[in-house]
């Protein structure tokens, strides 16, 4: 499970629901170069539930660096 609180689904793209980018700085993410945040359900207003597959980089420090470029 993540420490900080995923963001919501409708504010990621599609590569980081995939778990193809990392879920907060947006960089790629080649396989087993991550961490696996988990499985993650949805149940929105209308409509079918889906699930999303977010993972985040392993050098965090670096990843938050590049974060903040998105703020």
């Amino acid at each position: 499970m993540p420490v900080r609180q995923l963001p919501p689904v409708n504010d990621t793209l599609e590569q980081q629901q995939r778990g193809w980018a990392c879920i907060w700085c947006r960089t790629w993410l080649p396989v087993g170069l991550s961490t696996d945040l988990g499985q993650q359900r949805v149940i929105p207003e209308t409509g079918a539930a889906y699930l999303w597959f977010p993972r985040e980089c392993l050098n965090t420090a670096a990843c938050a660096e590049r974060e903040a470029t998105f703020r």
